[in-house]
């Protein structure tokens, strides 16, 4: 299990290469929402999103043997253009395996930082087949989107900065995914002694975690179909599970207008482009799925904002017509 010492030894490595994004607020959302909101733009992380922590975490940890050889990822974008920038950073070779749809301005940055991206159907294959079959044959090492104890630690800076910069939190939200981001930031706010509800978020079509947190075991669902293409996952990782059925508080879930309406508040009302995914933790509060006494301190993960223009005004114009 990944512990405050693990977190704080991603934020070392970290120290100089991650970006310390910034903690946003709004009078407008707090008088919206009856509470004092904290707002982590990871936005503005390198790469796009959170997903940079992890990744340059896991690669900073393996040997130099390691890295000569190569990496491999799974992803359907921002874990993918997280690792290629680190393995570039880190002078290796990376191998991206991506779904088909996955959006293209996803595809095309992962490419430009240097990857080599394969694609694969995300409806009929398993990416964690594809990956595993490819690490092996290839020597390559495979640097797992969530379910590994170096990226659950690199992801959780995320919220060892946010109580670090703003304060004691007495709520937590952030996107739930795999669970490596609401995992790290757990054992975080946890690990500071803190009596912190820490909330994670899913999309309604991608209630996996939420499902298997009451059935007290793993589910699978099908492959959800989300405007969150970076909450698409169908099954709680393993040792993910393992940290949020003993850290979390509950989880909630939104719909994709929700998403939608949190992504035009920001646009509005913060001057940001946040992609559905990275404002789930958002869109739960402004549509009441959170309760909150009042003048409660919430801490919120904007997770990313790795979304095409044309996409973003598509989304947008989808709610306002």
């Amino acid at each position: 299990m990944v512990g405050l010492d693990d977190v704080r030894a991603a934020e070392a490595r970290l120290a100089g290469i991650a970006h310390r994004t910034q903690v946003l607020t709004s009078r407008t959302l707090d008088r919206r929402v009856g509470a004092s909101i904290l707002l982590k733009a990871e936005v503005f992380q390198r790469s796009g999103s959170f997903k940079f922590r992890g990744a340059y975490n896991k690669l900073a940890s393996l040997t130099p043997a390691q890295r000569d050889a190569g990496v491999l990822a799974f992803s359907s974008g921002n874990h993918a253009q997280a690792v290629a920038l680190a393995a570039s950073i880190f002078r290796t070779g990376a191998t991206v395996v991506m779904p088909s749809d996955a959006p293209e301005g996803k595809a095309a940055a992962t490419r430009a930082y240097g990857a080599a991206v394969i694609t694969y159907d995300r409806y009929t294959e398993d990416r964690e087949e594809i990956g595993r079959r490819l690490a092996e044959k290839r020597n390559l090492t495979l640097v797992p989107p969530f379910d590994d104890p170096q990226v659950i630690a690199g992801q959780g800076t995320a919220g060892l900065e946010l109580v670090q910069d703003a304060g004691p939190l007495d709520v937590l939200l952030a996107p739930v995914s795999g669970g490596g981001l609401i995992a790290g930031c757990a054992v975080a706010v946890k690990g500071l002694g803190s009596g912190t509800r820490v909330i994670g978020v899913e999309p309604e079509t991608a209630d996996d975690y939420r499902q298997s947190l009451l059935a007290g075991s793993r589910i699978t669902i099908p492959v959800p179909r989300t405007v969150a293409d970076a909450l698409q996952v169908a099954q709680p990782g393993e040792l993910t599970f393992a940290h949020n059925q003993a850290l979390l508080h509950s989880i909630v879930t939104v719909s994709d207008a929700e998403l939608i309406g949190a992504m035009r508040f920001c646009h509005e009302r913060l001057k940001l482009v946040v992609e559905p995914g990275g404002v789930a933790g958002l869109a739960a509060l402004l549509a009441g799925a959170v309760q909150l006494a009042p003048a409660e301190r919430v801490g919120v993960i904007l997770s990313g904002g790795n979304v095409d223009p044309e996409r973003f005004c598509r989304l947008l114009h989808s709610i306002s017509s």
